[in-house]
């Protein structure tokens, strides 16, 4: 396999260097300053120059901000013509993943690097190019776009790749059991259980707000929080509002009164939190004949050594009860509270039964900690999936939770596709899986650009100025907001009084200049800067008002 990799004069050094270990590529230096610039002539220009014969390729690559239609010269050479990344660091990892490490068929490197029977599906479709005629290389060239940059299209085919593989280790899954269809225990993927907290102090809209909320966040199971002193009748409207909203998604109820238990059981719940020694007697036989499932846990009384006796024996008591169904929890304690210690629990329970489906509170944890939930619900859901648990529960109560249901369905997935890497034994961890949850940190950070006054004419240092007008056409006051359910970026102008909502800065700001709302300069700079705070406020799902400080 041999790749023609066309650039600029200013970034041939970078290119050679990005691909010095790949003896498949070979640099093409155009006659143009910046390789962004380069054009169908300026390529033809180069191969004729350098009396390379396109034919002697499998595929040209050209810089990923290039914006010329090169499909016409790609008919001409008879070779394919793709995007290459928008940065020229990323081409060594870009070959890699498209296979052309080691001189190999496209797929297998590609197959190295996210898992077994991943490959397969990010090499669907390749072949085309070969069909319409377009030369050789073409199953190398279908790891690259004419239209969309290298670095792009291939995180977006690792992403659908991914996702393939997920549903199809889902569907091959054996599970201990199935509620509604979702799979519980047996190598299945762990499930996601979101907490509706206090959902009977709720209104029935809010509950199936909050319902519908989850469901799109990823959750696999609705839990129906229960608050201190609700009543059976609170209990029946918060299970049907729930149920409601999301039929199709299993339910649980989740209180340890026996009577609101049976309440939930009554009104629709196919899940219980929690059974223990308290409770069963009470519940078990109409929890055994409705055929729900049961979270049962150690009695609160039991000393934390003595934790997982007393769990096994209130496993043992449910299934005298008839109970079926039951998924252990050997409760997760927050920092501060004896984590350790529960985890050490977790682990010699699952020394002792290696099947039983096994329920972690994560929430337990990421509520009462005052750090960014990403991280934490990653590496929690990364100690779950050596524990081979099934639940992960969490509640989104505290604001800096916000986001947890989403963030535990993107690692319980991470999971999976990472296990399913380890087929024949050894370890793997959650690493270029095609998913990821980096959120404000890169992955591969690039180089900053050097300026040197010798280099670079006209180097100005920047300064603010202090003096400030008011812009004859008004002023505007910056925020973000809700919109029918939906967070927005807003910008009320005075004295119009007019609201320009959007999703992005960009839209608004050329809302903004559409209307003709802005006259200075200064004025039109100062909303751009507020605006993209603002739309970063938004994608971080935190509130903002303008001239705060973000971070």
């Amino acid at each position: 396999m041999k790749i023609l990799l066309a650039t600029g004069r200013r970034a041939e050094g970078v290119v050679k260097n990005a691909v010095r270990s790949l003896d498949c590529c070979e640099v093409l230096t155009q006659d143009l300053g910046i390789a962004a610039f380069s054009t169908p002539k300026s390529l033809r220009n180069a191969l004729e120059k350098n009396f390379i014969s396109p034919k002697n390729y499998d595929l040209v690559l050209v810089s990923g901000l290039c914006k010329s239609d090169f499909s016409g010269l790609e008919k001409e050479l008879a070779t394919p013509v793709r995007l290459g990344p928008r940065h020229a660091y990323d081409l060594g990892e870009a070959l890699q993943l498209a296979g052309a490490g080691k001189g190999v068929e496209a797929g297998e490197g590609e197959r190295e690097g996210v898992g077994k029977g991943e490959g397969k599906g990010v090499g669907e479709g390749v072949g085309e190019g070969e069909r319409e005629g377009v030369g050789k290389g073409v199953r190398v060239a279908s790891y690259f776009s004419p239209l969309t940059p290298a670095d792009l299209f291939l995180a977006e085919k690792r992403r659908e790749s991914a996702k393939k593989q997920l549903a199809e280790l889902e569907r091959s899954a054996r599970a201990e059991f199935s509620v509604k269809g979702v799979k519980i225990g047996g190598g299945a993927r762990m499930k996601v259980c979101a907490e509706i907290v206090d959902a009977t102090l709720l209104s029935e809209e809010k509950v199936q707000r909050r319902a519908r909320y989850f469901v799109e966040c990823g959750a696999d199971i609705l839990d129906v929080g229960v608050h201190l002193g609700a009543k059976p009748g609170a209990v029946r409207r918060a299970v049907r509002a729930a149920l409601g909203a999301a039929p199709e998604v299993p339910l649980s109820v989740d209180s340890l009164d026996a009577d609101l238990i049976l309440a939930g059981v009554e009104a629709g719940a196919e899940i219980v939190l929690s059974l223990n020694r308290e409770n069963i007697a009470r519940v078990g036989n109409e929890v055994a004949a409705r055929g729900v499932a049961a979270v049962v846990v150690p009695d609160f009384d039991a000393p934390p050594k003595k934790s997982n006796e007393s769990l096994f024996e209130n496993l043992r008591l449910a299934e005298e009860h008839g109970i079926k169904r039951v998924i252990a929890d050997p409760v997760l304690n927050a920092v501060g509270y004896g984590i350790a210690e529960s985890l050490h629990n977790y682990f010699l329970f699952r020394e002792r039964d290696k099947t039983t489906p096994l329920f972690f509170g994560v929430g337990n944890v990421t509520e009462l900690l005052d750090a960014d939930s990403v991280g934490v619900n990653a590496v929690l859901a990364g100690v779950a999936s050596e524990l081979n648990a099934d639940i992960l529960f969490t509640p989104e109560h505290s604001d800096k939770a916000r986001g947890s249901v989403r963030e535990l369905r993107v690692a319980s997935e991470m999971m999976t596709l990472s296990k399913a890497r380890c087929v024949g034994g050894g370890g793997s961890a959650p690493k270029d899986v095609g998913l990821d949850l980096l959120v404000l940190k890169e992955k591969r950070s690039h180089p900053p650009k050097q300026l040197q006054d010798k280099d670079e004419r006209g180097v100005v240092l920047a300064s603010g100025d202090e003096q400030w007008r008011l812009d004859p056409k008004g002023c505007f006051r910056i925020g973000v907001c809700e919109v029918e359910g939906k967070r927005k970026i807003y910008a009320k102008h005075t004295p119009s009084g007019r609201k320009v909502v959007g999703g992005t800065a960009k839209e608004v700001a050329e809302t903004i200049l559409r209307l003709g709302l802005v006259s200075l300069l200064e004025h039109a700079a100062y909303l751009s800067a507020e605006l993209t705070k603002a739309e970063l406020a938004l994608r971080l799902d935190r509130s903002y008002e303008q001239d705060e400080v973000l971070f």
